[in-house]
């Protein structure tokens, strides 16, 4: 195994904060336009769709490169969703049907986003593996 070139890892590094740049600015603008609780269902549920699109599009096609996997999964994503801020809202909900909404929304439908970032890179693949109606 080769360890890679220092400004590789920099490279990489640097990347990976812009990325957390972008994500932790989408959420904090999105905290604007919404409500709280609204807010944080909208970026981990997008956060999910994202990151099980990125993951099953690497099992099925690998387009996108492993660095880019990288920004995209550790900056942006890690930056853009926030399972702490889910805890905190969760133990603090004041009503049971709050606090069923939030675990059922953020839970729920992230993992109907996930199945749905699956089907797209499914189609991805199908889209992809077939030239002039003939499979590759």
């Amino acid at each position: 195994m080769t360890a890679a070139h220092p400004l590789a890892r920099l490279e990489t590094l640097a990347l990976i904060g812009i990325g957390g740049f972008a994500g932790s600015n989408l959420r904090y603008f999105s905290l604007g336009l919404l409500s709280d609780l609204q807010a944080v269902l909208l970026v981990n549920v997008l956060g999910c769709f994202v990151l099980g699109f990125l993951v099953y599009e690497a099992e099925y096609t690998d387009y996108i490169g492993r660095e880019s996997r990288i920004v995209f999964t550790t900056g942006f994503l890690s930056s853009l969703t926030t399972y702490s801020t889910f805890a905190v809202q969760t133990a603090t909900a004041a009503e049971p049907l709050v606090l069923v909404a939030v675990v059922a929304g953020n839970y729920g439908l992230g993992f109907v986003s996930v199945l749905g970032s699956r089907t797209l890179a499914r189609r991805l693949r199908d889209r992809t593996s077939t030239v002039g109606g003939e499979t590759a």
